[in-house]
């Protein structure tokens, strides 16, 4: 299910505002209340999805911590755009890690917390798609495998945007990057490569593993809360398309999340110790061709001739995603 308990109906816009509500009613970051932990004045590109992801997950998390927090953060975009030396838009305790080691930073944190009693003060890892399904996979495995009290953001662009947009293990098929080139018989990224992260969570069978995008503010900020009430090792996962490298419009961030998950190919769902326990359901199911084509990395896919074979490959993988986790009502047995 999706955490939204209010409708809201509105026409030509794809944001959802609640300044309207009571301020009880009202997401965190409609609240004037919220802490702005990632405050203004960082240098990410305009419409740049992980700013908004980080955004969106640390003042939740600020939230149900009740402003106990520290954060460790991967090099990467999120750490370069918010971190220029001398200056930063973190209004938190915040430590930049190395590329692949910011789950290990967060446990040894974690533990020197534990060792002074700190039973309050509550710890995150946050890193891109590359620090986190690539450089930093091995410190990951660990601390899942250890089920060390820290929640563990990927904010996933699915490549190296911060050198490049080189390919990483999160580039989906058929994509162009720097380094998979839209060429030959096979254009852009192969397929039948890469790392599904949040299943590879799953298989861990830690506490509490969930997927989001930045469409839907209130599933995440509900996802992010139910992570602070969960002690051990969690995991959550969060689509954010990057205007850059995809080479999408920056007002179309959100309209890009809202398609990957309602084409199937980035299905939302939680799960806790292993077993998958909700999902958010697609509401109106759409073709993957819609998705694909705002976006130049898949340009070549809608040249002449357009590569149809390509694209029902890719629309094959959204159907396996919706029949695995029961997307849609009628795939629900």
């Amino acid at each position: 299910m999706a955490f939204q308990p209010i409708k809201f109906y509105q026409t030509g816009t794809f944001t959802v505002g609640n300044r309207l509500l009571e301020a009880d009613q009202r997401s965190v970051q409609a609240n004037t209340q919220r802490t702005n932990s990632l405050n203004s004045g960082h240098r990410a590109c305009q419409g740049c999805g992980e700013a908004l992801g980080a955004r969106y997950a640390i003042d939740a998390a600020m939230n149900a911590t009740h402003n106990q927090l520290i954060a460790a953060n991967a090099t990467g975009c999120l750490e370069v755009f918010s971190t220029p030396y001398p200056e930063t838009s973190w209004q938190i305790p915040w430590i930049h890690s190395l590329f692949g080691n910011t789950a290990a930073v967060a446990t040894g944190i974690a533990a020197a917390l534990k060792v002074k009693g700190r039973h309050d003060v509550r710890v995150i890892a946050q890193g891109g798609d590359g620090g986190t399904t690539d450089i930093g996979f091995g410190c990951l495995s660990g601390l899942f495998e250890r089920n060390d009290d820290v929640l563990f953001i990927c904010y996933d662009n699915e490549a190296y945007m911060n050198t490049g947009v080189q390919r990483s293990s999160a580039t989906p098929p058929a994509a162009r990057t720097a380094t998979t080139m839209p060429v030959g018989p096979e254009p852009g990224n192969v397929f039948g490569q890469g790392k599904n992260l949040p299943r590879i969570a799953i298989a861990h069978g830690i506490p509490y593993v969930a997927t989001a995008t930045v469409a839907e503010l209130r599933d995440l900020e509900a996802k992010v809360r139910r992570a602070m009430e969960i002690r051990g090792a969690r995991y959550i996962h969060i689509f954010v398309p990057c205007p850059l490298g995809w080479g999408h419009e920056a007002h179309d961030t959100i309209r890009i999340s809202r398609l990957a998950k309602e084409t199937g190919l980035f299905p939302v769902f939680e799960a806790e110790h292993g077993e998958v326990t909700s999902v958010s359901r697609i509401r109106r199911k759409l073709p993957v061709a819609d998705y694909l084509r705002p976006q130049k990395r898949f340009a070549h896919l809608f040249g002449e001739p357009a590569r149809l074979d390509i694209i029902a490959r890719i629309q094959a993988v959204a159907d396996r995603n919706i029949r695995r986790f029961g997307l849609l009502e009628e795939e629900v047995h």
